[in-house]
């Protein structure tokens, strides 16, 4: 799983033009679950989104193929905080 966990990582940065494209996306910091166009703040150039709930970068987008769900936000949240 830890090597699982690592490749969603890779796919919370640099990811504006994804974003832009999903319908669902999720913060591993707060375990919000949100729209995209909730975004507003961005970051690295304009390509970083800020999570509009808690104004952190640990956003992920359904397109990264990871599954946007409670669950595996909480896993991402133990790993990386």
């Amino acid at each position: 799983m830890e090597g699982y966990i690592a490749n969603a990582h890779k796919f919370s940065s640099h990811h504006k033009g994804d974003l832009e494209k999903d319908r669902k996306c999720g913060c591993f910091f707060c375990l919000e679950i949100y729209s995209p166009s909730l975004i507003k703040e961005w970051i690295d150039q304009d390509q970083t989104a800020l999570c509009p709930h808690c104004g952190i970068d640990p956003v992920l987008g359904e397109s990264s193929g990871f599954p946007i769900t409670k669950d595996f936000l909480e896993s991402m949240h133990r790993a990386w905080f």
